[in-house]
């Protein structure tokens, strides 16, 4: 037995004049191949057999990577980790799939994240320790010092988080969720030798960690599941702790 998926898709061409608009798509799917459908696979088939002018990112496919990460059904969500039967579309109803908010679209689905990696570099996203090139040795951590940065190790840097920030929205120099994750991974890692450099950086009452007005908006949209809020909070005690 077949079933129609209704999928309604954001599309945006800045080589036309139509401008940010939706277009509505089906696919008809057996019983058997609904339950592992995810959305990046209707995706793919929609842009292999319907219009190959659909754009959209994808590496990896299982939720590695973190490429895929768009709106879906009014949530952020990676579509390689997003089965098509859990958003339980009913008859009448549509998987509605569009560019994460808070960044400017390039095409379709596919969004300009250029100032979000340029935040995560500010952050130095490096063990800033005593070995240099000419002589490296190995540095051992124990299991505690492992697992007070293990939660923050997690963050696939997929923009999920950030994109769902209201503070971001409105202030594009604010670091944002994921960068001040991945500060506190490498500025609490037990091999880090300078902590002032990054402490600098991240104390700022409007751009650094003191912007974070805990919506948990951020905690929400994870796809890996860390609670970006507590580790932000954490965060907060290191800089005045520094």
């Amino acid at each position: 037995m077949m079933k129609k998926i209704a999928f309604r898709i954001n599309r945006y061409d800045p080589e036309s004049n139509e401008g940010s608009h939706f277009e509505k798509f089906y696919l008809d799917v057996s019983e058997q191949k609904l339950g592992e459908l995810t959305v990046l696979d209707a995706l793919r088939e929609l842009k292999e057999e319907r219009d190959g002018s659909l754009t959209f990112r994808h590496t990896c496919g299982h939720g590695s990577c973190g490429s895929c990460a768009m709106l879906i059904n009014e949530k952020n969500r990676l579509a390689c980790k997003t089965h098509v039967v859990d958003l339980e579309v009913d008859e009448g109803s549509f998987v509605e799939i569009s560019p994460l908010p808070g960044f400017p679209v390039i095409k379709d689905l596919v969004v300009d994240d250029e100032r979000f990696f340029d935040h995560d570099s500010q952050i130095m996203p490096f063990i800033s320790g005593k070995n240099t090139v000419d002589d490296l040795e190995e540095e051992r951590q124990t299991p505690g010092e492992l697992d007070r940065i293990m939660e923050a190790t997690e963050c696939i840097n997929c923009g999920a988080c950030t994109s769902s920030c209201p503070t971001y929205w409105d202030n594009e120099d604010y670091l944002g969720p994921a960068a001040l994750v991945r500060a506190f991974r490498w500025l609490e890692d037990s091999r880090n030798v300078d902590r002032n450099s990054r402490i600098g950086i991240l104390d700022d009452e409007k751009d650094g960690v003191w912007g974070c007005n805990k919506v948990f908006n951020c905690v929400e949209a994870c796809p890996k599941g860390i609670d970006t809020v507590a580790i932000i909070e954490e965060l907060k005690r290191s800089v005045i702790t520094a």
